[in-house]
Parts: structure tokens; sequence; C-alpha cells
């Protein structure tokens, strides 16, 4: 785990004492919130160094450097994403400060794995949403290999007045100790510049989810969002006529063809607008003008996939991005969804299995139906739906009802092909009133279609979400 970077208010402070792994000591800094400085009205306020403003935080004076590169390296800072413009919410929506064609001001993550240091560093403002969505295989205590995340913090273009510090919070995640567990009065936050190595060792598989945890209403709502998951050491075997599979079921219960990952995520427009205006938003007005699926609203929800390097695409969905300044490359034809890459489109052969990885982050229960084809829950908050005595919970529905910070494991069985063409079935959100802006003809929102072509016509999926065409 690399060290973090000096500072000349820690080195005052350094005790002088190392152990054999050459740590030297973990130090408190005074907690200050950025909300308190508006407390201190017509007084200055003296900041040393880089000081971070986000509760107690344990920085660690020495540490041991991470054997290799990390697994995947992600970037905390802010940007701008596109939503519809009508019916606009003025003041609000669409923000008079937005880049065209954007929208909407977020703060967000990056995968930045492979990029030069230049590259990296040039790529704050550029935030994506929802967050890159990342993989890895359970831990396998035969072959102990941990999993590395590196992340640092290029800070806030549009707001250089804040200090925010980042965190990645992995939600569910059991943590054998704090230290990296993201939440920021007893783990490392990462301050601008600086960066920072979690190391897990993933023994749960299911479907998780992860956020930044420093201010974290704010930083959720603002875009700091993403969906996780981790593989079942079953995988590569075949079982039940599969060879991919949610846990690890012993019978092939939980085995699918296709995968596709459904994160809900949710966009209050005066708390985006206020942060991109200086101002605070106050959060018991809170409502969800935008109900968003993988970053976007239908129908921006069935455009393509930006160009993926399906090669790169080991533990992070890796979008194409320019070999000069490193920046994403937009879906084709939508250079509006440059910074929501991914796609919600399910598409899938007749009789093939397809697995949907939900997982919500918005602060609102949502419910999700699949209008004409039934879907079997097979596992729950990374919990395969099975007794202690091994009996079998599962069972079939058209809707979930899926609270904040709650993920479903589902699998369904692709109906008889009809043609030409393909078919299709809705998947949407019922509560789409509620969470469409309004948007003219009753949808928007969280919603996508499922289409189904006739057995064979597509290819095998070379990443999640790939709509194999």
């Amino acid at each position: 785990m690399p060290s973090m970077s000096p500072d000349p208010i820690d080195n005052a402070h350094r005790n002088g004492t190392s152990d054999p792994k050459g740590d030297t000591g973990m130090i408190f800094k005074k907690p200050f919130s950025r909300r308190d400085l508006l407390k201190f009205a017509g007084g200055a306020v003296a900041i040393v160094g880089t000081g971070v403003w986000a509760g107690n935080v344990l920085l660690p004076e020495a540490a041991i450097a991470a054997i290799g590169d990390p697994d995947l390296y992600l970037a905390g800072t802010d940007g701008w994403i596109f939503l519809p413009k009508t019916p606009a919410i003025p003041p609000f929506h669409p923000d008079v400060l937005a880049p065209d064609p954007f929208t909407t001001y977020i703060f967000g993550f990056r995968n930045v794995t492979g990029l030069s240091d230049t590259a990296r560093t040039n790529q704050k403002n550029k935030a994506q949403h929802s967050a890159p969505m990342f993989w890895t295989k359970q831990f396998d205590p035969a072959h102990p290999v941990d999993f590395t995340v590196q992340l640092t913090n290029l800070g806030l273009a549009l707001r250089p007045d804040l200090f925010d510090a980042h965190t990645l919070h992995w939600h569910g995640f059991r943590n054998v100790i704090p230290f990296f567990d993201g939440e920021p009065s007893g783990s490392v936050a990462v301050r601008t510049g600086r960066v920072f190595s979690y190391v897990y060792r993933p023994r749960e598989p299911g479907t998780y989810m992860f956020h930044c945890h420093v201010e974290d209403v704010e930083h959720v709502q603002m875009g700091m969002t993403g969906l996780v998951f981790v593989r079942p050491l079953q995988d590569g075997q075949t079982i039940g006529g599969h060879t991919q599979f949610l846990y690890n079921d012993g019978d092939g219960s939980t085995g699918y063809d296709r995968e596709f990952a459904m994160f809900l995520s949710e966009v209050w427009a005066e708390a985006h607008w206020a942060d991109a205006h200086i101002q605070l938003p106050q959060w018991s007005d809170y409502r969800a003008d935008f109900g968003l699926l993988n970053g976007r609203v239908y129908p921006d929800t069935i455009a393509p996939n930006a160009p993926i390097d399906a090669a790169a695409s080991v533990h992070a969905l890796a979008v194409q991005t320019d070999p000069v300044s490193g920046d994403l490359i937009a879906p084709v034809g939508h250079p509006e969804l440059q910074y929501q890459p991914q796609s919600s489109l399910v598409n899938c052969n007749a009789g093939e299995t397809v697995a949907l990885r939900f997982a919500n982050l918005g602060f609102r229960e949502q419910a999700m139906t699949m209008a004409g084809i039934r879907m079997r829950v097979v596992g729950r908050d990374a919990t395969p739906m099975r007794g202690r005595d091994g009996t079998d919970t599962s069972y079939e529905t058209e809707t979930i009802s899926i609270g904040p910070g709650e993920s479903f494991d589902v699998v369904f069985t692709a109906p008889a092909h009809t043609g030409p063409g393909f078919d299709t079935y809705m998947l949407y959100n019922r509560n789409y009133p509620a969470t469409n802006n309004l948007a003219p003809g009753g949808m928007g929102g969280q919603a996508t279609e499922i289409r189904v072509y006739a057995p064979g016509a597509l290819r095998a999926q070379a990443y999640p979400n790939d709509l194999g065409v």
C-alpha cells in the first residue's frame, strides 16, 4: 500500500517510532466540517497545508508498498452530465453554468487505470455517473490473492473553495478491520492530491454497491455511487448446464448465460445546482426530480454503451478513452452521454437464462417491474436465498421492492421469440410518476427494455452489460 504524500503539518507531529514493517504510527487530525465554515461570519479561517475537512481522519505516516499495480485505479472529482432539459425546473435545471450539451453538475468517480500521470490529472472535472462498475473474484484461501483499489482525489474544478476528502466505502462488505472501510471517522480519507490503496479479501459473493462516505448525504446524492459485485469460486465449473453463477449454489440454480447490472440512483436538481452555485440546499426538502438507471433516464437508458475495451475489462468496464487527453469517448451518436457510458438495455436470445443485478443508492424505495416475464429472486443483499438447513427460499415475482442500500440478484428465462427482429418487454419502476421529471407520455426515469432475439442471433457476452451486437 503506497504511503500518502508528505504533509508539513504531519511532519511536525511524527513520533519517530517504527515497527519491523516500516509503519511509523498514525495521527488524528482535529475534526472540522466544511459546513462549520459557515458559522464564522465575518471571521477568518486559516488553512495550513491540505487539512482534512471531513471528520476524524486516520493518516498513516508510512505503509508497506503494495506489490505490483492496483487491480483498479479510481479518481474522485466533479463534472457534468446530461438529463432531459424539458420540462425545465427553473432556476435549477438545466443549470446555466453547464457547458453544452450537459445540464447537471455532479461529484463522481472515474476509472483512471492505465492512464499516465498527466492524463490522470487531466480527468479533473470529468467525473462519470454512475461511477465505474467493478467486480472481483471471491477470495480463495487455496490461492490467496487480495483485491486492491487505489483512489486518488483530483479535487473539484468548479469548487476550488471546497477541500472535501473522499473515501471508497464498499457498502455491505465485511471488512476484517475498519482501516479499509471508508467511513472517515474510523479509517482513511483521501485529501486532494493524495493517493490511498484499499485492500480487500472478498469472501462473500453477490451484488454490492460503493460510495464516498465523506459528507455522505451530499456526496451520495451528487453521484459518488456505483455498483460492485463478487463472482463465486464456483465460476468456471459446469453445473446445471451453466459455467457462470451468482452464488456457490452447488446445483446451478443461480447460473446464467448473460448478466446485466441495474444501478438505481436519484437526482434532486436543486442540490446539484446549489453545489455548482455555492449554495446550501435544505436536505429536509429533498425530493427526487429524476430517477436514474445506470446514470441515465429513459429513453437514454436504451442508448448503446460507450465504446468498451473488452480485453481491458478484467475488473471493471473499461470505457475507451482519447489516446491523448484520456477523456471518455462518448457512445456513438450520443455526445451528451459522454460521462454516462453505461447502457441499461437488456439483449438476450430466446431460451437463455439472464441474470440481473439490482442495487439502489437513491434515498427512496423503488419497485422494479418486469412486464410479461417472471423473474426469480435468488439473492438479496449479497446473500443467497437459502435457509440455514439449505432450504430453497428463492421465489418468482414480477416486481421487486428495493429500498435504499439494498441489492437483489434475479434470474429469468428469455421467452420464445416471435419476431421479426426482436421482441420487446419493459423493465420499469412502477413509481415512475415520482421519478420521471413529469416527462410527457408517462415514462422516463428508471425504465429500460428487454429485447429477445431468435436463438443464436447474439454472440456471447464479453463483459457485463455487453449487448452482444
